[in-house]
């Protein structure tokens, strides 16, 4: 597990770090991580506390059975695509003739791009287990200003 502070800084004021903004990057470097504004109770708690914080919320979002990834996508864009290749197949073969097989063909084409689709959107973070962990780090006194 790769835990990395990540830290931006600011020439306002104190010359190296007068503005510090802390994220973690947990496991694969591609797993975005919310980003908090260098507040006053970022500043009072200190990174570590921080990190803490994000880590219970994160687990509070998954014991409250919100999914961190959207799995569902994988089936929801394989019909989809099917549906579209199946319409789109079957509608070609009413004019070249063989509708019926050039709709199979469609659909099987269909299904496959939208599994390739939904597989890559199902490693991203779903929206409804951000909007928990920035609910729980903001009633916490973070402000988060968006995921990396």
């Amino acid at each position: 597990m790769n835990i990395q502070l990540r830290i931006v800084t600011s020439s306002i004021g104190v010359s190296t770090l007068s503005v510090m903004l802390a994220t973690v990057i947990t496991g694969c470097a591609s797993t975005p991580e919310p980003v908090l504004y260098p507040n006053n109770h970022l500043k009072q708690v200190g990174n570590q506390a921080a990190l803490q914080d994000i880590a219970e919320c994160k687990q509070l979002a998954l014991s409250s059975g919100v999914n961190e990834h959207k799995d569902a996508e994988v089936g929801r864009q394989a019909a989809g695509g099917a549906a579209i290749g199946g319409a789109t197949g079957g509608a070609y073969g009413l004019v070249r003739g063989n509708a019926a097989e050039r709709g199979l063909a469609g659909a099987a084409a269909g299904a496959a791009a939208g599994t390739a689709r939904g597989t890559l959107q199902s490693s991203e973070t779903s929206s409804i287990f951000k909007n928990f962990v920035n609910r729980c780090l903001r009633e916490r006194g973070y402000d988060v200003i968006g995921w990396e």
